[in-house]
């Protein structure tokens, strides 16, 4: 990887950042509406995971251009940590500042965005050690971790943190649904959908710190990205049947937000998948798989576009519109990812 092309990859998510956070502070200056209130919310705080992403990009980039010093290693993932867990105090914070519609779903909804991005933070942090990937695909399984990979302890530790991300949010999304109420509802299902995303990244930090370890075996290839395949179909399932599930305005955003969600989880599936068809051989069409998360942002943006002009006949449109171009944002900024892990095990590939 030149210079040149380390320096756009680690642009793109804080120029995606960027956009989230201007559009979701442009969409507060609107109207003092619910509409305006939690629309803007949830893209301000899409900007957490788009920063936790530029943490992730950065770790890698860094150890393949070798530049990446002691500083770095420590600086980004904690940075990262910071962001996220400042995006879940504010979630807190909105839902103790009103018990109104608007704050119940925003706060929630911040909240689950955090853990999202505690859960990239956690990306970043096993990657700290990425070039062993290849170190340890040219090794004989019987030969353990090579030296300097996590040990197993740190490993297990990673991989749980994501987990327990998902865990409160799933736990959330009952809360939320025991309401019983249309914010519980609209709130209840987003944050599943959130904490799908949360599960879904289980699967990416196993097989990155199970990789760096020597301890990614054949049997496993297809379960991590199995996982992800899972999470993604059920949010996009989910959110259909939320849409046909009456016709009651309420239910729009949250079932077209899910569907969104489940294209994140498919961007999360290129990374799974690519890391499980390079290890320990050839994969002629590696180079391809990025393709995935642009097409997810490409969907997302179109999308937003036809809600945009469905919500000058009908506001229950102009929320799942405005969430559609942040998830479009992080969707793409998914690609620099993929397109960054293509690079750094193409040499085992």
């Amino acid at each position: 990887m030149n210079f040149g092309i380390s320096v756009l990859f680690r642009a793109i998510p804080l120029m995606m950042g960027a956009i989230c956070l201007a559009f979701g502070l442009y969409i507060l200056s609107g109207a003092p509406d619910a509409n305006h209130f939690v629309a803007g919310h949830v893209n301000v705080g899409l900007t957490a995971i788009c920063y936790a992403l530029f943490t992730t990009a950065a770790t890698i980039i860094r150890q393949l251009i070798r530049r990446y010093g002691d500083f770095w290693r420590v600086a980004l993932p904690a940075s990262g940590y910071v962001v996220a867990l400042a995006a879940v105090a504010w979630g807190i914070a909105l839902i103790f500042s009103g018990d109104t519609a608007e704050h119940v779903v925003a706060g929630h909804v911040v909240v689950g965005v955090g853990l999202i991005a505690i859960c990239v933070s956690t990306v970043a942090t096993s990657s700290t050690a990425f070039t062993l990937i290849n170190v340890s695909a040219a090794r004989k399984p019987q030969e353990g971790p090579p030296s300097g990979a996590q040990t197993k302890p740190v490993s297990l530790l990673l991989t749980c943190i994501p987990l327990v991300c998902a865990i409160v949010g799933f736990t959330l999304t009952y809360r939320l649904l025991m309401r019983g109420d249309q914010p519980g509802y609209v709130g209840g299902h987003v944050v599943f959908g959130l904490s799908a995303i949360c599960l879904s990244l289980t699967a990416l930090v196993a097989t990155v710190v199970r990789q760096i370890r020597n301890e990614f075996t054949n049997r496993e290839r297809p379960v991590w990205s199995w996982l992800v395949i899972v999470m993604g179909s059920i949010n996009i399932l989910l959110g259909i049947y939320v849409l046909v599930s009456n016709d009651q305005d309420y239910r729009l955003a949250p079932g077209i937000v899910l569907i969104g969600l489940g294209l994140i989880c498919f961007s999360i599936l290129s990374k799974v998948l690519l890391l499980a068809l390079v290890w320990r051989r050839r994969f002629p069409l590696a180079n391809r798989i990025p393709l995935l998360p642009v097409l997810t942002a490409l969907t997302c943006l179109f999308t937003a576009a036809f809600l945009f002009e469905a919500a000058g006949t009908n506001p229950a449109y102009f929320v799942p519109a405005h969430v559609m171009v942040g998830l479009g944002a992080v969707c793409f900024t998914l690609f620099s990812i993929v397109s960054i892990l293509e690079a750094g095990t193409s040499g085992s590939s």
